[in-house]
C-alpha cells in the first residue's frame, strides 16, 4: 500500500532532503513538493493525498494556519527545526513530529506510524462501505465500491480495476455506468469510467490514478473539474 504524499518546506535544502527520503521509501509516492503554504493550499484542494510532510515556520502563512484553511486534511507529519511547537502540533492530530536534521531511522519510524493509521482507517471504511456484486469467472463476487479505481471497456466485456486485483465482466460500459452512478464515478472517456476519489492529478489529456494515466476526452475536462469540486 503506497501513501500519496507532498512535502512542504520553504527551505530548498531542507525540502530536497525530505524529498530524497520520500523517494527512497518503497511505501511512499511523492505527488508534489511546495515551498510555501499558498501553493500548497491550492494543490491540496485540487488533488487528494494521504500524507503531508509539513514545515511549521514559513513566510506569510505558517504550517498551522495552512491546516486551519484546508478543506480535506491528510495525515500530518510535522518537520521542523524547533521543539517548542510539539504540544501544539498534536492538537492538530499529527501522526508524528520530526525534528531536523532527520535521520533515516527516525523518518522510517514516522512513516510506519502513518502506514499503520492509514491501514486501520482503510479497513474500517471498507467494513462500513457500499458494495456491489459482480460475476467474474462464473462466480459472484462482492466488491467494495471504495476499492474500485477505474472501469475499462474491453469489447463485449469490461475490466474492473481495484486496489487489489482486476476482474473481467460480461457487461457494457453503459450498463455498468448506471450501476455505479450513485457513487463518485464519472465517464471520462468512451472507454473509461474513473473513481473520482482516486484521482491524484489530471490535465487536458489524462487523468492519473494509482500512477496510471487514463485518457480524458477533451469535452469532459470542465465536467470533471466541477465533479471533483463537489465530492
Amino acid at each position: 500500500m503506497n501513501l500519496r504524499c507532498v512535502v512542504v518546506d520553504d527551505s530548498t535544502i531542507q525540502r530536497m532532503s525530505i524529498v530524497k527520503l520520500v523517494k527512497n521509501h518503497p511505501s511512499l509516492n511523492l505527488i508534489a513538493e511546495y515551498s510555501n503554504a499558498v501553493d500548497t493550499k491550492k494543490g491540496l484542494n485540487e488533488t487528494e493525498v494521504d500524507l503531508i510532510f509539513l514545515d511549521i515556520e514559513m513566510p506569510i502563512i505558517n504550517g498551522f494556519e495552512l491546516l486551519d484553511v484546508l478543506k480535506n486534511k491528510p495525515q500530518i507529519i510535522f518537520v521542523t527545526g524547533k521543539t517548542e511547537y510539539a504540544f501544539k502540533a498534536f492538537d492538530y492530530d499529527a501522526t508524528d513530529y520530526l525534528h531536523k536534521p532527520i535521520t533515516q531511522e527516525r523518518f522510517n519510524t514516522a512513516v510506519e506510524k502513518a502506514i499503520e493509521y492509514h491501514t486501520l482507517k482503510f479497513e474500517s471504511s471498507v467494513a462500513e462501505s457500499d458494495y456491489i456484486f459482480i460475476k467474474s469467472n462464473l462466480k459472484k463476487r462482492k466488491v467494495y465500491v471504495n476499492t474500485i479505481l477505474w472501469i475499462e471497456a474491453l469489447g463485449d466485456y469490461i475490466k474492473l480495476v481495484t486496489t487489489e486485483e482486476s476482474h473481467v465482466i460480461l457487461s457494457t460500459m453503459k450498463a455498468f455506468e448506471k450501476e455505479v452512478e450513485q457513487y463518485s464515478f464519472m465517464r471520462i472517456h468512451k472507454s473509461y469510467i474513473a473513481n473520482l476519489k482516486k484521482i491524484t492529478k489530471f490535465n487536458s489529456k489524462f487523468v492519473e490514478i494509482n500512477n496510471e494515466n487514463l485518457p480524458l476526452s477533451r469535452n469532459k475536462k470542465k465536467q470533471l473539474m466541477e465533479a471533483l469540486e463537489n465530492i
